[in-house]
């Protein structure tokens, strides 16, 4: 397999083209022929003319490519070794969405041929690969794992807007269903990935080890968002006792802030969910993600209590929101807590506007009922920049002073302007 995909006698797909998919395949493409499949008709269209629909990646990345990009399945069939990128959320009740997944596995049942390989890198909990994919790709294809074909599973690890650690720079787990299959699987990705694999002893590590990178954070943010809740209540700025305590050589520099996204904000309730099902009522990871699911009530109430304090009238308040992704420097709006601290604001009846030079207005009007404000006012009695994007950062106490009232608020979450603003009352986490 791995000789014939290096001399293009064998075809290598991604399926799902997302954040993660786009880059592995514009990677692959530079060495050997890829396939990049995507059910999205239209951003198969876009990649066609080496536009990213992320925006993470310029039009130089598709250059000396060699990839076909497509939505039809009977191309697909041309492919030997599978990867399989497509997004695993969480639904309303924060139960894994395995739906994304299990039809990807449906198309790999439909073309999937002996001798071929397929590796998941979607994140999942330990066991998915093997105990709910598997299943749907035999009964659809006929073929048996190991016997016919094999298996791996290679956890993502793409950080949306880094563009220091990068596919090829971070080292990549890799597992497989048998010897064989490892050893293949680690040999393709050592094709792109200069800083080389790490060979897990079972698929399971593999999927396991992807979920604690994650859950880690998580918690290690959570106990910074709960340090901020106590420090407020002291009086004490969370972001010089973080300068302070960073003095020490091994003390975690972590922050307090909303925690979104595709990864943090969602893999921890991957690994809890299968716990409970094996019998375990996880403790401290949950109590982290009620933690940070908590930080959009607690921010939208800190500055309702100042406007009703220094304001009075609710009605007639406005608050501008600075930033609607999920996190700096990107346009991606995926589990963005920035949602609902708006939904919160909103609530109290407060006139809210929202701005953000990555987020598409369409798209945050589809999925979380609010768009950007075209134009930016001079009236508002707080505003909170919930995402520190590079753009923000050249203002000045000038800036928020010409857009606000005398006695507002400058909710500064990520601690970006302290001890910039003197001109209107100034808090962060």
């Amino acid at each position: 397999m791995y000789q014939d995909l290096l001399d293009k006698k064998k075809t290598l797909a991604v399926i799902g083209l997302g954040y993660v998919g786009l880059p592995i395949a514009l990677e692959f493409a530079k060495k050997i022929k890829v396939i990049g499949f995507d059910i999205n008709a239209e951003r198969v269209d876009m990649m066609r003319r080496g536009i990213d629909p992320s925006q993470e990646l310029g039009p130089e990345a598709f250059e000396n490519c060699d990839i076909e990009f497509t939505n039809d399945i009977d191309v697909l069939k041309k492919a030997c070794f599978y990867i399989v990128a497509v997004p695993t959320p969480v639904d309303e009740h924060n139960v894994p969405d395995l739906v994304p997944v299990q039809r990807a596995s449906e198309t790999i049942g439909k073309v999937l041929k002996k001798g071929d390989y397929v590796v998941f890198e979607s994140t999942v909990y330990p066991g998915c690969t093997e105990e709910d994919c598997v299943p749907i790709i035999e009964k659809i294809s006929g073929l048996k794992m190991v016997e016919d074909y094999k298996i791996g599973y290679s956890p993502e690890r793409i950080n949306p807007g880094d563009k220091e650690h990068t596919i090829s720079t971070i080292v990549k787990v890799v597992s497989g269903c048998c010897d064989e299959s490892l050893d293949t699987i680690a040999k393709v990705y050592e094709l792109v990935v200069k800083a080389g694999v790490h060979r897990a002893s079972s698929i399971k590590v593999a999927e396991a080890a992807k979920i604690i990178e994650n859950t880690q954070r998580d918690l290690n943010i959570a106990l910074m968002n709960e340090l901020s809740i106590i420090f407020d209540r002291m009086g004490i700025n969370t972001f010089e006792v973080l300068e302070a305590a960073g003095t020490k050589w091994n003390f975690l520099k972590f922050q307090p802030g909303l925690v979104g996204g595709h990864c943090i904000g969602v893999d921890p309730y991957y690994l809890t969910y299968k716990s409970k099902e094996l019998g375990y009522d996880s403790q401290v990871i949950l109590a982290g993600r009620v933690i940070n699911d908590g930080m959009a009530s607690y921010v939208a109430k800190k500055v309702l209590q100042h406007i009703i304090q220094h304001n009075g009238n609710i009605k007639d308040s406005r608050v501008l929101v600075m930033g609607a992704t999920f996190k700096e420097n990107v346009s991606d709006i995926r589990n963005s807590k920035v949602a609902d601290v708006v939904k919160e604001l909103k609530s109290y009846s407060l006139n809210v506007d929202v701005t953000d030079p990555h987020a598409d207005s369409d798209e945050l009007q589809h999925e979380y009922g609010f768009g950007l404000t075209k134009e930016i006012g001079n009236n508002y009695n707080a505003v909170i920049i919930t995402v520190p994007h590079n753009e923000y950062k050249g203002l000045d106490d000038d800036y928020f002073a010409s857009i606000t009232t005398d006695q507002a608020l400058i909710a500064d979450l990520k601690g970006t302007y302290r001890r910039k603003i003197n001109k209107r009352h100034y808090w962060s986490l």
